[in-house]
């Protein structure tokens, strides 16, 4: 059965219109006559919205009773038994109510799509899980319902619905967004035209790499090699020198005069070793370029120019960045130099800019090596030398300066053969040999213009010019041979120290290796393939690129790693002299998968772990903690119904209030065991309103005995934004582990007090104290600190009441009271209007819905 297609509507924030388009979407295929139904869609009371589902087929809900209340759910076994085309599912970040299929809605719809059925779903920009910190330092809310981004990312298509901030707030102000009561709330916080503004870039850039990342596949898939100035992408060229620094700059400022641009700064290593570069500055530079917001790449290739041209054409990169060469004036007798040449090649669609900088015309520095093979240019002119030179030479000593004798004149004509040979290596040398021989015969050996030699001596010394030409230019070849192999096994130890350095700082992932063989071999895709055994089929543990090999035949390169892996590459076969380092990055690979998979196996270990000890601490909790009470209260009921003894009423009187007062010792420590559960679960969703301290404080106190505490809440305090219930189980579970360690006949002290924008309340009590290395460890689960009596409690208060204050963004710690005791310090924000305009309030309810 085929897979079914993904659709989502994308917005910026609430109310932009994403569930109206996906229903107006509906609307559209059926009467195209497509078989579609609504499996959830929330209208929130929406009046347009609600009008859009008439006339829509709706797949009845799941209710779910949940905390004495029944909630709804999509029902996802009767979508499936239905089995339309087409599914609308609405939110796709929402969290399930606990007892449904699955956590998250995306499960659900991920069932629908394996079943073969299409979705249309919705989400907003900030409940992408990988923007939850961005989403936060712009609007002071901490998204909880949140969607892998992958999830998105696999969607067959994404529409993003725009609106201007603007037009969102008349919507908001006109009531068609949030109930009247809500409207201001939600204006003068969440929906403020600046957040809405961050928002909407948010969402543009995010869907404008969604669209490049298509953009990408569709050009590799077609083979197109022009470029398209969709977007602005700027490719820097480095040569490892200190100008570097100063082209990254000029390149970053230049995408900032784009919407979307970006910078890709690419080092070349050429096997001639002309780039020498050092790999510190080399490394200065990655930085630089990643904190600036562009990326790094480092490619092999022989042809310095054209390897640029092909790396900036595969990005589809529309300007490239160069330096003026460091070249002195006479170095350009030997060409034109890098950025002349890349101009020239660039072509009308690829703009070349040339920057100068402080180390233009200054030279290269230090003497380098030759080149590592001799290019085209070089080749030319040793042919030339060796060709055209000897005639040249002739020329001259027969009708210039006649009878210079044969000695010199052999000289002279080795002295071309050498030449030749350092220019263009052996052939050009050796064809500079037997025309000079010949010339030599011809003009210069007795008798002339024959071929034959009248003197014996001649014909040694022709025969001791052949064999000195052919020995220098096999010297000169052989060294040129040797600097090439030298250049190329130093390019290729810097790419393998570079590789080694992030996989064993592990800094690498799988993906990002592939990615890199990939770049650095010039290749259309890269996959890591692995299999179980023999008979087996291939699965890939990792790919990069359009169309990556499915098994290793299919590539047009493969390297084994071990008898049940392999490295498959895509777009060219490799020459053998790079299959050694290819093989090395195989090995590197199959490193990175298995410590990526180990670091997996710690992670779950680790989970199990805490679980292993949560339960332990669970079971002994039970088999003590709970009996305790249970006995008390079971010894007092079988003596109150004994016949045999005759109670007077101060005795049952006595015997009820131990039964009561067993009777709340098992509903406060279940009250805390099943908090536990929820805060470990993520299940606690806070209610945020404005709120007096004055009003919730006391209500805590209703735990402990009315003379042992001491209250000092000022009425002046400014309003406190917190979920009232959540804040006072908080504070009541401080005060009676206060009460709890406190000597007999001290008070606790619970006072507040305001400070910048935070209000403090403080729990001091007066007994033993906590050294500083416990100070963190009395908030975990189960923990007791000393030697407190079995049968007070499972250690959970301060657990519960620390995750009771992240939820609602307080925060508690424990300090040392003066004199000795211990002072809970629980730090709550204060309303919006009486914060600093720095700060961000939290976002209502109903906007995170």
């Amino acid at each position: 059965m085929a897979r079914g297609k993904l659709r989502i509507y994308l917005g910026a924030a609430p109310g932009v219109g994403k569930t109206y388009a996906m229903l107006s979407e509906a609307h559209r295929r059926i009467e195209r006559g497509t078989d579609c139904v609504v499996a959830f869609v929330e209208h929130h009371h929406r009046p347009r919205t609600e009008v859009m589902l008439h006339g829509l087929e709706q797949v009845p809900r799941r209710e779910i009773e949940y905390r004495d209340g029944v909630f709804t759910e999509m029902d996802v076994d009767a979508v499936l038994r239905r089995a339309p085309a087409v599914a609308l599912v609405d939110e796709l970040a929402h969290t399930n109510v606990p007892g449904s299929r699955n956590t998250k809605r995306w499960q659900d719809v991920e069932e629908l799509l394996a079943a073969g059925i299409d979705v249309i779903s919705t989400v907003n920009i900030q409940h992408l899980e990988s923007l939850g910190d961005v989403v936060e330092s712009i609007t002071g809310v901490r998204q909880r319902e949140t969607v892998p981004d992958e999830v998105v990312r696999r969607a067959d298509q994404i529409e993003l619905v725009d609106m201007s901030p603007q037009a969102l707030r008349r919507r908001m102000a006109h009531g068609n967004i949030y109930k009247p009561d809500k409207v201001d709330a939600a204006l003068s916080n969440y929906f403020r035209p600046g957040n809405l503004t961050a928002l909407r870039e948010l969402a543009l850039l995010w869907v404008a790499d969604r669209v490049d990342a298509y953009l990408t596949e569709y050009r590799s898939e077609h083979r197109v090699s022009t470029i398209w100035g969709s977007r602005e992408r700027i490719v820097v060229g480095l040569t490892g020198g200190p100008e570097g620094r100063t082209l990254i700059r000029r390149a970053a400022r230049l995408a900032e005069k784009g919407a979307g641009g970006a910078v890709l700064a690419v080092y070349i290593s050429r096997s001639d070793g002309l780039t020498a570069a050092s790999p510190k500055e080399l490394a200065v530079q990655r930085t630089l370029v990643e904190d600036l917001g562009g990326s790094f790449h480092q490619v092999v290739g022989d042809d310095i120019p054209a390897a640029l041209l092909d790396f900036s054409r595969g990005v589809n990169a529309t300007q490239i960045v160069l330096g003026v060469s460091r070249r002195r004036s006479w170095q350009y007798a030997f060409g034109p130099g890098v950025g002349a040449t890349v101009a020239r090649a660039s072509g009308p669609d690829l703009d070349v800019h040339l920057i100068t900088h402080d180390e233009a015309g200054k030279g290269r520095g230090l003497p380098v090596a030759p080149g590592t093979r001799l290019g085209r240019q070089r080749v030319i002119w040793g042919w030339v030398v060796g060709v055209l030179g000897p005639a040249l030479l002739t020329w001259l000593l027969t009708g210039v300066s006649p009878d210079v004798g044969l000695a010199n004149d052999m000289l002279l004509f080795l002295t071309l053969t050498v030449a030749a040979a350092l220019l263009g290596g052996l052939f050009p040398a050796l064809a500079s040999a037997v025309v000079g021989s010949l010339l030599l015969n011809w003009f210069f050996t007795p008798p002339v213009h024959t071929l034959t030699i009248a003197d014996p001596k001649n014909i040694v010394a022709i025969a001791i010019f052949v064999g000195v030409a052919v020995s220098v230019a096999s010297v000169v070849d052989l060294a040129a041979r040797r600097t090439h192999q030298a250049a190329r096994l130093r390019a290729e130890s810097e790419i393998l120290s570079f590789l080694a350095g992030n996989v064993l700082r592990g800094e690498t992932t799988l993906e990002a290796l592939l990615e890199r063989v990939r770049e650095t071999f010039g290749m259309e895709s890269a996959a890591l393939l692995e299999r179980n055994g023999e008979t087996d089929p291939w699965t890939c543990a990792g790919s990069v690129g359009p169309r990556p090999a499915e098994i290793p035949e299919d590539a047009d390169v493969d390297v084994p790693v071990g008898d049940h892996m392999a490295l498959s590459l895509r777009g060219r076969v490799l020459p053998a002299a790079d299959r050694r380092v290819l093989a090395a990055f195989a090995a590197q690979a199959a490193v990175v998968l298995d410590r990526q998979r180990l670091l997996h196996e710690a992670d779950r270990a680790k989970e199990l772990a805490e679980g292993n000890r949560i339960r332990t601490a669970l079971l002994a909790a039970v088999s003590h903690d709970l009996r305790t009470p249970l006995a008390g209260i079971k010894a007092a009921v079988s003596s109150l119904r004994s016949d045999d003894v005759e109670w007077s009423e101060e005795d049952q009187a006595e015997l009820l209030e131990a039964i009561e007062e067993g009777a709340d010792r098992l509903d406060h420590l279940v009250g805390n065991l099943l908090d536990m559960s929820r805060l470990q679960t993520g299940t606690v969703t806070p209610i945020i309103r404005e709120s007096d301290l004055d009003e919730v404080v006391p209500m805590a106190l209703g735990g402990v005995p009315e003379d042992s505490v001491d209250l000092d809440i000022p009425e002046t305090l400014p309003m406190v934004h917190v979920d009232r219930g959540l804040l006072e189980r908080a504070v009541a579970n401080v005060v009676e582990n206060a009460v709890k360690y406190s000597p007999p006949g001290e008070k606790v002290l619970v006072s507040a007090s305001a400070l910048a924008d935070r209000v403090e309340v403080r729990v001091v009590d007066r007994g033993p104290g906590v050294p500083d290395e416990a100070k963190d460890r009395i908030f975990e689960p189960f923990q007791r600190y000393g030697d407190s009596p079995r049968g007070v409690g499972v250690g959970l208060g301060l657990a519960v009441a620390r995750g009771f204050a992240e939820a609602i963004g307080a925060t508690l710690h424990a300090e040392d009271t003066p004199g000795g005791g211990l002072t809970m310090v629980l730090a709550v924000r204060t309303a919006p209007e009486r914060r600093p305009p720095r700060h961000q309030p939290d976002l209502p309810t109903a906007a995170t819905s």
